[in-house]
């Protein structure tokens, strides 16, 4: 049992529930009693309520670290066409349309999103903004000349001084993280997903130029050409890394041996909302299986991996498609607390954050769901939020 330090400044928070995830464990802690001072966690574990605590009772609930996106377009409206979308929309269309993405999420337990491309910096003005979660930016990502996503404003040319200058812009506009375009993508008419879009050379320029700025790197890269030139540039993570190829999924090779002894953070892209009428595209099912079969060979090799959903990319995208990632991930063959452990601490870790968010534990944040039922034994529980609270503040029911 962990004792409480108690501070005489504010009112000690005492949430009382029938079971706690810490975020690290594999067993939950029964009838816990987490102490919360301001935004902060204090308590955690069996003890008694401090004189004068206000008292929170969630009878039947378990509580859990919030969860946390790694991959998240708060720009796009998660609708048949986001791109058009926001097309349409003026900045302070978008921000509010924002504003409603992420309270969304941290409605359903996301306390914290990573938004790996946004338009104009538009995130980084949320960052911080209560009632919100909190928002790890990379504003636009940096891309080719009518490169993957280059519509929302980061095309850099492909030389070193224009890579450079790109990363310059993004640090003193004071973003969290670097993302870079290494393949084409799908929401990007004449760009492929199997084509890599720079060279290793032009990546190395951009992480070492991040890394120089005391920024990490994360790379969209879904063909086995932008997968192996990321690697070789010595990029901080990866998203999606399905081995696409033109005509199905390619054989990895040596590429999971080495993503798994980099420690390079994987963002692997689960999650879709059941939405009436829409299924995902001829090409995607088709190369599933051998997507899923790689990706269980890079957990079963060791790689260090996150849950990233790509929310707002699509129908099947809700800003809260998280809570169905979750249960998703038992095709990769993860099992309860391995998937809760990749969307709290291991992915507080892959953000920068590890220090103070991703777990249950005094002096970390307060950054709390509760859910009806054992998350442990059926991650459908995450679709019952009995309680929100983000930095200490419970969220009021939408």
């Amino acid at each position: 049992m962990t004792h409480a330090v108690v501070s005489d400044r504010a009112r000690i928070v005492a949430i009382r529930a029938h079971a706690l995830f810490d975020g690290v464990s594999a067993t939950l802690i029964p009838e816990p009693v987490l102490l919360l001072d301001g935004p902060a966690i204090v308590g955690v574990g069996r003890a008694t309520v401090p004189p004068g605590a206000q008292v929170v009772d969630l009878p039947g609930a378990t509580l859990l670290p919030g969860l946390i996106d790694t991959h998240v377009h708060l720009a796009f409206d998660a609708s048949a066409d986001p791109v058009a979308a926001l097309a349409m929309r003026d900045d302070d269309a978008t921000i509010a349309a924002m504003t409603s993405a992420a309270r969304t999420a941290l409605h359903a337990g996301i306390t914290t999103v990573r938004d790996l491309g946004d338009r104009g910096y538009l995130s980084l003005r949320l960052r911080d903004t209560p009632g919100l979660p909190s928002i790890v930016a990379a504003g636009p990502p940096v891309t080719t000349p009518a490169g993957h996503c280059h519509f929302l404003g980061g095309a850099a040319e492909p030389t070193p001084g224009a890579l450079r200058a790109a990363v310059r812009e993004r640090a003193d506009r004071g973003v969290d993280i670097v993302k870079v375009m290494a393949s084409g993508g799908t929401m990007t008419p004449g760009t492929r997903q199997e084509v890599a879009q720079f060279t290793a050379e032009q990546l190395t320029v951009v992480v070492d130029e991040a890394h120089r700025l005391g920024l990490p790197v994360t790379a969209h890269a879904h063909g086995t050409a932008a997968i192996r030139t990321a690697l070789d540039a010595g990029v901080d993570g990866m998203e999606h890394v399905s081995f696409w190829s033109a005509e199905g999924v390619d054989d990895p090779g040596d590429l999971i041996a080495r993503i798994a002894a980099g420690r390079v953070a994987v963002g692997i892209t689960a999650g879709v909302a059941p939405e009436p009428g829409v299924t995902p595209p001829p090409a995607v099912v088709a190369r599933m299986p051998r997507i899923i079969a790689n990706t269980r060979a890079m957990y079963e090799a060791g790689a260090r991996m996150v849950i990233g959903t790509d929310a707002g990319i699509g129908l099947p995208k809700p800003h809260d498609v998280l809570r169905y990632a979750l249960a998703q991930t038992s095709m990769i063959g993860l099992d309860a607390p391995t998937a809760l452990r990749l969307a709290t601490s291991t992915a507080a870790e892959a953000c920068g954050l590890g220090h103070h968010k991703g777990r249950l534990a005094p002096g970390y944040d307060a950054d709390i769901v509760a859910v009806r039922g054992n998350p442990l034994h059926d991650l459908n529980a995450l679709h019952d939020v009995r309680a929100v609270f983000a930095r200490g503040a419970r969220v009021a029911s939408s």
